[in-house]
């Protein structure tokens, strides 16, 4: 069963735990880290890298140096020599979640700001479209738009194949909150959820293991730093 595990970001981090916790990651990935121009963007990522280090950590009882990350062709990390551990990252504004499971799995989660009605038009399939534009209320279409925008970046995540799939080459419907995919695609048994982490953002995972919501496990900052020792 799909686990989600968060994590909150307050004020930017001491210069001495970021360093800290940068050692405890790959030289590839610090070196990614640290070419970000703002410093949010890099606190994010770092505490992603950190988070899904953490998990792997208490769940699999490895240690730091032991846990290694290979990608496949698209970019999708995995953890390397484990078929039955997956997971997806995904952080926006002040949230940093990681979704796991024992099969593929994608997470997407968004920060609710105004966007250009256009880009609902150019990304979507024509039933999206259609079924955005039945929101009568501003601020429910908003809403529904990015209920649409992360089940469906869930969806591209947990193919694994990026935007080799376009955005519009399938169709996600919400109806009673029961949610339907419609494609041609080869990736179609899945399933969606979407999850209450905050009233400003909007959050969905895209499974393939068997089908049931997991709990959302809230970690403080402080939790993290136990991975107190360099690679």
């Amino acid at each position: 069963m799909t686990e989600i595990y968060a994590v909150k970001l307050s004020e930017k981090m001491e210069h001495s735990l970021f360093n800290n916790l940068l050692s405890c990651v790959s030289e590839e990935k610090q070196a990614r880290i640290q070419r970000f121009v703002r410093w949010k963007d890099a606190h994010r990522a770092l505490i992603g890298d950190i988070l899904i280090r953490t998990i792997i950590s208490e769940r699999m009882q490895l240690k730091n140096e032991e846990i290694i990350f290979v990608f496949n062709e698209y970019g999708k990390p995995f953890l390397k020599d484990s078929e039955t551990f997956h997971f997806n990252i995904s952080h926006s504004g002040a949230w940093v979640i990681c979704a796991f499971d024992n099969s593929p799995i994608g997470a997407d989660v968004e920060f609710i700001r105004p966007i250009d009605s256009d880009i609902a038009k150019r990304f979507f399939s024509e039933g999206e479209h259609s079924d955005l534009l039945a929101e009568k209320d501003d601020s429910e279409r908003l809403r529904y738009f990015y209920d649409l925008w992360t089940l469906k970046e869930s969806y591209i995540k947990a193919a694994g194949k990026g935007l080799s799939i376009p955005l519009d080459s399938f169709t996600i419907r919400i109806h009673d909150g029961d949610i339907t995919l419609e494609t041609e695609n080869e990736f179609r048994a899945c399933h969606f959820s979407r999850y209450e982490i905050d009233r400003d953002y909007k959050l969905s995972v895209c499974a393939t293991g068997k089908a049931g919501r997991g709990n959302i496990e809230i970690k403080r900052m402080e939790e993290l730093t136990i991975m107190n020792y360099e690679l």
